[in-house]
């Protein structure tokens, strides 16, 4: 699944132990979404309505992008930390007022480079004031290799923000939403999960858009 040679240190054995997560990957996912675990005890309730935006969204959940699950219970996200293409900090609440498409990519992966042309589809299609493809790259080796993938394959439109420490995995799999790569969740404007896929999608589908858009679509436009 990757071609890097495994080395001694823990930072540089992450890729082999998320590519191992993956064996069983979407039935445990399906497991912790029906358990409840990996939630907060009580939920955010200001994370309410991004369970309201998944049941609205529901019924789009087919085709392209029918291995999303979406939301049943609050769930504010963790506050992400990673770096941008100058080494600045951010984090995901720098992002809060838009809805995102937060996506875990390396270039190890197969199936996340075979997924960022969609990606990029999507955010040239969509980006604006309310929603972004936020991709975060978590090669923890040559920092270079990425972004010379990126380049490569002009893929221009995304931003791209990177974390070698592959802390944002470890984040999300600690609340169950990462059990392999690629791994995207569709977040709310307040940093509150509306669904989560493990695995690739076709983000640039005609069902991918119509599903984007209505998470988008504010909820008292959508009544």
């Amino acid at each position: 699944m990757h071609d890097q040679t495994p080395a001694p240190s823990a930072t540089r054995r992450i890729p082999l132990v998320i590519a191992t997560v993956v064996i069983g990957g979407a039935v445990g996912f399906a497991a912790l979404y029906g358990l409840g675990l990996g939630r907060s005890p009580s939920g955010d309730p200001a994370c309410r309505a991004a369970v309201e935006t998944a049941k609205r969204i529901a019924p789009l959940v087919h085709g392209e992008v029918a291995a999303l699950t979406v939301a049943t219970a609050p769930l504010r996200l963790p506050d992400l930390a990673f770096e941008d293409a100058d080494g600045k900090p951010r984090k995901l609440s720098d992002f809060r007022g838009k809805t995102l498409l937060v996506n875990l990519w390396a270039t190890w992966c197969v199936p996340c480079r075979k997924e960022m042309p969609a990606l990029e589809e999507l955010q040239a299609k969509m980006s604006g004031p309310n929603f972004e493809v936020v991709a975060i790259n978590i090669d923890t080796r040559d920092p270079e290799k990425p972004k010379n993938f990126l380049k490569d394959a002009n893929l221009i439109r995304l931003g791209y923000f990177n974390d070698q420490k592959a802390k944002v995995f470890q984040d999300l799999k600690a609340i169950g939403r990462a059990l392999g790569m690629p791994t995207s969740v569709l977040v709310d404007p307040q940093g509150c999960e509306i669904a989560t896929i493990a695995g690739p999608a076709e983000w640039a589908s005609e069902d991918a858009l119509k599903l984007i858009r209505a998470a988008v679509k504010p909820i008292a436009a959508a009544l």
